[in-house]
């Protein structure tokens, strides 16, 4: 699936390597090039002292001080990788490695001395140094024989010191309790003042949030998002690492086997195109989603071939090389592709995105290693069309071979805490579907959500949202859940009166999506298919009653089809087109289809949808087909019996949507 063209700069990359690598090209020279290509960017930004890296752009939440320890922190963990894979030492001819250890000692020096202008943020309870602070612990573990161990002794102890804040501190009750395990252990390892006590509550804390099936939720509640691959999973492997023989081999184990059962699943996360499922925050962390697939061969907790784990995370690398990541100056912006702030979040500085430095974990395992040796196997996704059911999550994935797209089906990732929370909406979590040739559509703040994967109630101050998901089951081609649509101020009496459930059921690139809206009488009802977006031209639009289409230039297709309960007094609804301008991060022209039930008749309306997103030239050039030959009806039990436009039926049972108090 190709992506909206943009000009790019390889020139740093070696040739490719099409024997070895026979789907991105890439070999570990290309990692090493990117990660040198990186850092070197970052040069021009540093500070005098070099503690500090000041990037262009707003500040975070937290103040261009802490932002400039972000930069230092975040992109020493990539130089620690990078010195570390070439064993300290620079190949003839080059200082790389050598220039990079003098570079990070000397920031080090200059950012832990409390007298120097230059000094580091303190680590304060809930602050953010104690993120950056656990990429420092990391850093230096990983180049110990190179950097730590060749320090000056009151360098030593200043960074001891400054790290020691951690030790009583109170951090956030997420992956934040990670950093802690993290930089005391280190601490612990360099015979500095530690506490066990708080490194175990940490490591008893995540215990608390596993789900099963290798998925984390990111504190209470169900949080489900990439932190389980880049944090969740990713940090126990690195404690281990610094812990060594300290660490209870019988809890190593216990991460390594959940490791192992979540990168089983992991590796469907991934398109043809190496593009990763856009769901979630902090998404301008970009190949971080590879994170884990290194971690699993550093480890031997993975079950796939080495040759596949390379293809996956070397195509991430390359997709996002592809589409201007890093852009023209070297830089990894606030985005996805382009700069493009509603994917990130308040604590996001402008060196924010070097959490990607994660994804160059790989650098760790030897040259000869059979995971940078191997012959390139494809993604699960480019091999046959695939389902997979994740309870745990409460989500469905789908993927067709034909045009390497993955489709995720959300009925179960809100990120909210548990109730008495109150409920909130967020495109990155609470819309029906996500996908790795998609983004949903993120207008600003002052503006109505996108109505892209989502149905709505539409009330005179706007259209409902989402907000809280209730799941109901995952399993086969199937997944449901249950919510209370969220109503703008003044609009409660009708949350008191609604509820939509919703069940999804997948075949090839299609996904019928069957409804029960329960909501006032003469309540207008409205659903949204996929956003399609790209920079060069706004994509085009076709309608008719009861159906309506959105396509990209390059043919990726989405369209939306009524099959039940859609028509109204004078017969089906005529589709219509969302169009908007700069609300969704894969470009700047976006468009979603819709379909509008004018007047809901009261109590429980049955509407039943298919949704289609494609790049598959063979269904895209005969979308009549697609209309006429998918069906949808009530059978006398009640059922819902549901034809696919190639003649697949299948059922939705009649009590599938209800919940159990319902029952």
């Amino acid at each position: 699936m190709t992506a909206p063209h943009r000009i790019v700069d390889t020139d740093h990359l070696p040739p490719p390597d099409p024997r070895r690598s026979p789907y991105t090209g890439y070999t570990r020279a290309h990692w090493e090039a990117t990660a040198d290509h990186l850092l070197t960017a970052l040069v021009p930004y540093a500070s005098p002292g070099l503690a500090q890296y000041r990037l262009p752009g707003p500040a975070s939440y937290a103040g261009a001080w802490s932002d400039g320890l972000e930069g230092y922190a975040r992109s020493f963990l990539l130089a620690a990788f990078r010195i570390a894979g070439a064993g300290g030492a620079d190949t003839p001819g080059s200082t790389v490695v050598q220039a990079l250890i003098e570079r990070y000692a000397t920031g080090l020096a200059t950012g832990t001395d409390p007298r120097h202008p230059e000094r580091w943020p303190p680590i304060t309870d809930r602050g953010q140094p104690m993120v950056e602070a656990a990429s420092i612990a990391i850093a230096l573990h990983e180049t110990r024989p190179w950097l730590w161990d060749r320090l000056p002794g009151p360098v030593r102890r200043r960074t001891a010191a400054w790290l020691g804040g951690f030790v009583g501190a109170t951090a956030n009750d997420s992956n934040w309790r990670l950093f802690q395990v993290i930089t005391e252990e280190f601490l612990a390892s360099i015979d500095a003042p530690h506490s066990r006590s708080e490194i175990d509550a940490g490591l008893a804390r995540l215990d608390d949030w596993y789900r099963g099936g290798g998925w984390y939720t990111d504190g209470d509640g169900r949080k489900f998002d990439y932190y389980n691959a880049w944090a969740l999973h990713l940090y126990p492997v690195l404690w281990a690492r610094i812990a060594g023989p300290r660490a209870d081999a019988s809890l190593v184990a216990e991460h390594r086997a959940r490791l192992r059962t979540f990168l089983d699943t992991h590796q469907y996360f991934f398109g043809a195109d190496g593009a990763p499922v856009h769901q979630g925050r902090s998404l301008t962390y970009r190949y971080a989603t590879t994170a884990p697939l290194w971690a699993g061969a550093l480890t031997g907790a993975t079950p796939l071939p080495p040759g596949r784990s390379r293809r996956l995370a070397s195509g991430a690398l390359k997709h996002f090389a592809d589409h201007g990541a890093p852009d023209a100056g070297g830089l990894l912006s606030l985005g996805w592709y382009r700069p493009f702030r509603p994917v990130t979040q308040p604590y996001s500085g402008p060196a924010s995105p070097y959490w990607a430095s994660k994804a160059f974990l790989g650098l760790l395992l030897p040259a000869d290693h059979p995971v940078w040796t191997a012959t390139e196997e494809p993604g699960p996704v480019e091999t046959a069309d695939r389902h997979l059911a994740l309870p745990a999550p409460g989500w469905l994935l789908h993927s067709t071979a034909a045009d390497g797209i993955v489709r995720l089906v959300n009925h179960g990732s809100d990120r909210l805490p548990p109730p008495p929370a109150a409920p909130q909406d967020s495109p990155h979590y609470t819309r029906l579907g996500y996908s790795t040739a998609t983004a949903p559509e993120t207008p600003p703040d002052d503006e109505p959500p996108g109505p892209d994967n989502h149905i709505a109630l539409l009330t005179p101050s706007g259209p409902s949202r989402r907000g809280r998901i209730h799941p109901l089951y995952a399993e086969g081609r199937r997944a449901a859940s249950w919510h209370t649509p969220l109503v703008p101020e003044g609009e409660e009496h009708a949350d008191r009166a609604s509820r939509i459930a919703t069940a999804g059921l997948v075949h090839g690139p299609w996904e019928v999506r069957v409804h029960h809206v329960q909501a006032p009488p003469g309540t207008s009802v409205r659903e949204g298919g996929w956003a399609v977006a790209c920079d060069t031209a706004p994509p085009t639009a076709d309608t008719g009653p009861g159906w309506a289409l959105a396509r990209r230039h390059d043919g990726l297709t989405t369209a939306l089809v009524g099959l039940f309960g859609w028509d109204g007094e004078d017969g089906p609804p005529r589709g219509t087109v969302a169009r908007a301008r700069d609300h969704n991060a894969y470009g700047r022209h976006s468009a979603t289809p819709l379909l509008t039930l004018d007047r809901h008749p009261g109590g429980t309306r049955l509407l039943v949808t298919l949704v289609l997103l494609t790049a598959d030239h063979d269904v895209c050039r005969d979308i009549d087909a697609v209309r006429s030959g998918a069906r949808a009806g009530v059978t006398p039990d009640g059922s819902v019996e549901i034809r696919f436009p190639d003649g697949v039926v299948e059922h939705v049972r009649a009590g599938a949507l209800t919940t159990s108090e319902d029952r």
